[in-house]
């Protein structure tokens, strides 16, 4: 197992009586990068953390975190590494100091190097203003921020961030990704798991999707992207009798037939050339004086990858049942 990977694992095994949560997972996350782990809920994301973190005994298979075994040195792995769970796990009386200092005093720190710790931590992450404040009038972001902070006591070479952003707005979401990619700047390696590929393309340099207990894919987030389907010219017209226009003109530029929405007003169609065939769609319109409401270049969604990679949208993954047992599901 190279160097190069923080993280590596090779036809992992876990069963929960006849369900398999991981039915061979492999996995490779390269060392000071962030490697996401995509996929529906039930689908293993969490199971894989919890094994790969030392939390769970898997029944198969193997795996290295920071260069050390899994299943033989659990305790020299769980040195090596830190772990935010999906909802942050702070004191919500203490202060955000106090929180870093009473982890750092668990992680068997003496009282000034809690101390010191716990400062340089709140500086990092753009807490220091908010340090003496109790942690109960935090926002979403502030909290998860301090949450990371104390994974962060010990310095670990490999960070495992299990869905992170989940229930956050879009202000709390962001203040986390701009951490995590701090921590990375820093040295660190990422297993950062998530059900929005949108998270996993900003932050991630690769991501592993994986389904039913098995990676079914894995790629940077572009190249996921690719797999799913190429860009698209897409044109809304502000009058429906402009439609054939519209068609026509996205039919020049097109690599298949165009198609139209049910509500007579939207054609879009798939391009290779993606800038020339949006400029090319734009001038003809334009000379035509068709009147657009909206034009663009749009990439595969979240839907998009699931369905083509798992065959179901990503909000039917729960409907479908879980390959977790209902706690693994649960956390």
């Amino acid at each position: 197992m190279e160097d190069e990977f923080a993280v590596r694992a090779e036809g992992l095994e876990k069963r929960y009586g006849e369900k398999r949560a991981l039915a061979g997972f492999d996995l490779a996350a390269r060392r000071g990068t962030v490697h996401g782990l995509l996929g529906p809920n039930g689908a293993g994301k969490t199971t894989a953390v919890r094994v790969l973190s030392t939390l769970l005994r898997f029944d198969g298979g193997r795996a290295r975190v920071a260069g050390v075994d899994v299943a033989r040195e659990p305790a020299r792995v769980r040195g090596r590494i830190g772990l935010a769970g999906q909802y942050a796990a702070v004191d919500q009386v203490l202060t955000g100091r106090q929180n870093l200092e009473m982890f750092a005093r668990l992680f068997h720190l003496d009282r000034r190097r809690a101390r010191r710790r716990a400062a340089e931590l709140l500086e990092r992450f753009d807490l220091v203003e908010a340090a003496d404040r109790g942690v109960g009038g935090y926002s979403g972001g502030m909290r998860r921020r301090l949450d990371l902070a104390s994974s962060m006591i010990l310095a670990p070479d490999v960070l495992f961030l299990d869905e992170p952003t989940t229930g956050l707005d879009p202000r709390g979401r962001g203040e986390v990704w701009e951490a995590v990619r701090a921590l990375v700047a820093g040295g660190t390696t990422v297993l950062l798991t998530t059900q929005y590929l949108e998270e996993a393309d900003r932050l991630a340099s690769r991501i592993t999707v994986i389904d039913r207990g098995r990676a079914i894919a894995d790629d940077t987030p572009d190249g996921l992207k690719n797999r799913v389907g190429r860009d698209r010219v897409e044109v809304v017209v502000g009058d429906p009798a402009d439609l054939p226009a519209a068609l026509a003109a996205v039919a020049r530029v097109a690599d298949t037939v165009p198609e139209c929405d049910e509500t007579g007003r939207r054609v879009h169609a798939p391009v290779s050339d993606r800038v020339a065939a949006l400029t090319e769609v734009a001038r003809t319109l334009q000379d035509q004086r068709i009147g657009v409401e909206d034009i663009g270049l749009r990439r595969p969604s979240l839907d998009d990858v699931f369905l083509r990679l798992t065959g179901r949208p990503a909000e039917s993954a729960e409907s479908t049942g879980s390959t977790e047992s209902p706690a693994e599901a649960a956390a």
